[in-house]
């Protein structure tokens, strides 16, 4: 029986938890000092709740970070210096060229492995393979409500409540785009890692009136051909905020961890 540590106890972690393969047991919890008594109610007796990385009594076989940004700059790095593979939901994260260096480094330093979920958008593995045989250009565009942009720069951009038809109200690359918008920065960033990069993959954000789910499209061309991915994401109904293929992505990662044959 394999054991996983998992960063974060909300929506998806709940989804996760429930979702488990049966080889692999909850041992270790990561969470704010404040959540450590809440979330202890919740998890099984033998599940140690902890606020640090340095608090761990014995050694996961997996780790995952189901939590945000603030939570992988704080301890992915000293997950990595452990030897401790980890998968990370918040890839936008890795926007910061200073923080993806330092965990390259360490990871390669240690030995460990940082694995990056395609979260809520589907065609992941085909970027990541054309990119090996000669990936010329990549275009993500994102399409949501205007309630879904309330609360973004979008606000400063546009003014959503007198969009009447889709409108583009974004061009700029995946870097960029992540920085400006990190509520919903994984999808650009983890194409941009994927494929031809940060500064390289461009980004066209829209709101549209007449729709109510987010809309993710890839368009990408290189030596294989061309491609076009499509997916409207569905979300969680625990929490609005969260796609049900992210917390999916890290039920198959979980999986991908104890399992002999992966796909």
């Amino acid at each position: 029986m394999k054991q996983l540590m998992m960063i974060g106890f909300g929506a998806m972690a709940n989804e996760v938890c429930s979702h488990l393969p049966k080889d692999l047991k909850l041992k270790w919890v990561v969470v704010p000092e404040r959540s450590v008594e809440v979330v202890k109610q919740k998890v099984a007796a033998d599940v140690q709740v902890i606020s640090r990385i340095d608090d761990c009594l014995g050694e996961p076989d997996y780790v995952i970070e189901v939590a945000g940004q603030a939570a992988v700059k704080e301890h992915a790095v000293n997950v990595l210096e452990r030897g401790w593979t980890i998968g990370l939901i918040s890839v936008g994260t890795l926007a910061d060229p200073v923080f993806f260096e330092k965990l390259q480094k360490t990871a390669e330093k240690s030995g460990a492995h940082l694995h990056l979920l395609a979260g809520a958008i589907a065609g992941i593995d085909g970027i990541a393979a054309a990119k090996e045989g000669g990936l010329e250009k990549v275009t993500y565009k994102g399409c949501k409500s205007p309630n879904s942009w309330r609360g973004s720069y979008a606000e400063k951009l546009i003014d959503l409540d007198s969009v009447k038809e889709a409108t583009v109200f974004y061009k700029g690359t995946a870097r960029e785009a992540a920085l400006n918008f990190p509520a919903n920065a994984n999808v650009a960033a983890t194409i941009a890692l994927a494929g031809i990069g940060m500064d390289e993959t461009q980004v066209e954000l829209t709101v549209d009136p007449n729709i109510k789910q987010n809309k993710h499209t890839i368009v990408a061309e290189g030596r294989f051909g061309q491609m076009s991915i499509e997916m409207i994401g569905v979300p969680l109904e625990s929490n609005p905020k969260t796609s049900t293929l992210a917390a999916l992505s890290v039920i198959r990662a979980c999986r991908n961890s104890v399992d002999a044959i992966q796909i």
